[in-house]
């Protein structure tokens, strides 16, 4: 333990060090501090330990909207990923997506896919900035995702089918694009799922391959995505398992079966549902739009 706060130590007066030489390269420190929480993870890994009791305990906020950066560090650090890949639909402008932090500050090579140019063309500049993708960016695809072209767009950007980390938040089909997924087989996922609906329920809004729910009228946006019960229920056909979500429970996470089975065990949806803000939705909003054209699935 000494010898451990004594590196945590060391690293942190390396971080201020360069800080202070170059204080506008917020990157480099915020690389430097993130170094020093793997090590820590690393220790745990080769003693075959976790002393988090859910993985949001490890959540930090750098380039995810809320805890995610951490949790997905600590998932691939912990399975033993070093400069992997990873793989996200809808990634936005490159500001706030879920693979940027491994992308910029862990040297993993990126596939990342939009519907939007104007977030493409964004994103491309981001990148292209960061002294980090000097000499490799991440693949970057104007696309939107439908179960017809989704395996084409994977195979065709050349994502690795045995992808080390995917994200998909589209806020419609997502469960019609999950299942239909053959190209990538990914050892970790991270879905956004639509935590209004009761925890029992597993529901999806029909298949439309033009689905746009923010072109809807207010009332009706909540008429979107799938509850997080039917991601259950796909993903275990697929082969992987819930393991967490972050602190609001509509961001969740699932590990392929064959890996991590000791460190990450599955757990409810009940569990991950077990929040204020999912309560307070479920008492709330779900009401407004329970009577639409859900599918049971």
């Amino acid at each position: 333990m000494k010898a451990l706060l004594r590196s945590a130590v060391q690293t942190l007066a390396r971080s201020i060090s360069s800080y202070m030489a170059d204080p506008l390269d917020g990157d480099s420190l915020n690389q430097q501090l993130q170094l020093s929480l793997k090590n820590q993870w690393l220790q745990w890994r080769h003693t075959g330990t976790s002393p988090y009791g859910k993985i949001r305990e490890a959540g930090f906020r750098c380039y995810s909207q809320f805890e995610e950066d951490g949790i997905i560090l600590y998932l691939m650090t912990m399975l033993g990923i070093e400069s992997g890949t990873a793989a996200e639909m809808c990634c936005g402008n490159g500001r706030e997506c879920m693979a940027t932090n491994l992308v910029l500050n862990h040297g993993y090579h990126g596939f990342l896919f939009d519907g939007s140019g104007d977030n493409i063309k964004e994103a491309s500049r981001f990148f292209t900035e960061k002294k980090d993708c000097l000499l490799v960016r991440p693949e970057l695809s104007h696309s939107w995702i439908t179960t017809d072209n989704v395996n084409d767009l994977l195979a065709a950007i050349g994502c690795p089918k045995d992808l080390d980390f995917f994200s998909l938040d589209i806020d419609g089909n997502d469960y019609w694009v999950w299942e239909a997924i053959t190209a990538i087989t990914p050892k970790v996922c991270c879905f956004e799922t639509h935590d209004i609906i009761p925890s029992e329920m597993s529901l999806t809004v029909p298949y439309n391959p033009s689905f746009n729910c923010w072109s809807q009228p207010l009332e009706r946006q909540d008429f979107r995505s799938v509850s997080l019960s039917a991601m259950v229920k796909l993903s275990k056909r697929k082969g992987y398992r819930l393991v967490g979500s972050h602190r609001h429970g509509f961001n969740v996470f699932f590990m392929r079966n064959d890996i991590g089975n000791d460190l990450f065990p599955e757990i409810s949806v009940e569990e991950v549902h077990n929040n204020p803000w999912t309560k307070w939705g479920q008492a709330k909003r779900w009401e407004a739009v329970k009577h639409l054209g859900w599918v049971e699935v």
